[in-house]
């Protein structure tokens, strides 16, 4: 896969592009809703003998257009995002720069500039799909800016559960801590990455030695204890995980939020590495405890909790 910046006024040239079908959408999380548009432009693109491409945005919109500015927590930061749409087997990535003058372009312009100026013949988007200054492009609007210059397949809402299959959605799921779902809209479970960093070395002290994750960009499930899954070196751990800030030890808020990993027979020294979290299911909130064997004792309850949840799963579905 080819992965394109584009910054507004892009330099391409449509005499060099080839003829192309193209998926739009912000694809956060690049859940099973994102995969049927991006599946289905992959699919009209060899009917049709063009190359396939998918066109995002960086950052998210609501980044530069709201009022109180700030960075966004994503489901699939942008280098997450890039290889997840990369393992759809598509041949063009563009990444479009998410600007002020970029978003004032009327949907004329876009149309004119983005997809006619990148030899676009057919566009796949969900029915939502909204382009141009204050999203007053859509869909419907779609075919009167083409110009003729090409077709459109308008992918409808995809269910799962009578729920729609929505970024929102699984946003609406980290935020309660309801983990073990995510999987039915992802169509895997919930990962993030990070890095194994130094923390305050008390797990250890207190028989329960943990890998503490720095982590940037991504939405982090409630604050709580989860059953999770890690993989580091292309193996696969069991482990529990308390996000939080550490109450027992801390005050309740008085330091920054932490990712802390017990894993389950694993003794090696891993600073410094990189390791993908997977959320398979919650056990309990975050409590502070009256004394340190309080906690000992309700880790080791934690422990065999996860340790039954992990049995239940099938670990080949979740090495991907």
């Amino acid at each position: 896969m080819e992965t394109i910046m584009l910054s507004h006024p892009h330099q391409l040239k449509k005499e060099t592009i080839k003829p192309t079908v193209i998926a739009l959408g912000f694809f956060d999380g690049v859940h099973l809703g994102h995969e049927k548009v991006i599946l289905t432009a992959k699919k009209l693109a060899k009917e049709k003998e063009m190359q396939c491409a998918v066109m995002t945005f960086n950052p998210h919109p609501k980044e530069v257009l709201r009022t109180r500015k700030g960075k966004m927590d994503y489901l699939s930061p942008l280098p997450k995002k890039i290889n997840l749409i990369k393992q759809l087997g598509v041949d063009v990535l563009y990444i479009v720069d998410f600007t002020l003058p970029f978003a004032n372009l009327t949907p004329q312009e876009f149309v004119d500039d983005y997809l006619i100026g990148l030899n676009v013949k057919h566009v796949v988007a969900g029915f939502d799909y909204s382009y141009g200054k204050l999203g007053k492009g859509t869909m419907e609007t779609l075919p009167f800016h083409s110009r003729n210059e090409f077709t459109q397949t308008t992918i409808s809402k995809v269910e799962k559960s009578l729920e729609k299959v929505s970024s929102t959605h699984i946003r609406n799921l980290l935020a309660g801590g309801n983990v073990s779902p995510i999987r039915d809209f992802l169509g895997r479970h919930y990962e993030v990455i990070g890095k194994v960093v130094h923390g305050e070395k008390r797990g250890r002290q207190i028989g329960f030695p943990t890998a503490n994750i720095k982590t940037e960009g991504y939405l982090l499930p409630k604050v709580g204890v989860y059953a999770v899954l890690v993989k580091i070196k292309e193996r696969i751990y069991e482990g529990v995980c308390n996000i939080g800030y550490k109450p027992t030890f801390h005050g309740e808020h008085q330091s920054a939020i932490a990712v802390e990993i017990h894993l389950f027979n694993f003794e090696d020294t891993i600073y410094g590495e990189d390791v993908s979290v997977q959320w398979i299911d919650r056990i309990r909130d975050e409590k502070k405890f009256s004394s340190i064997e309080q906690l000992i004792n309700q880790i080791q309850k934690d422990k065999v909790e996860a340790q039954q949840i992990l049995n239940k799963l099938d670990l080949c579905s979740c090495n991907s």
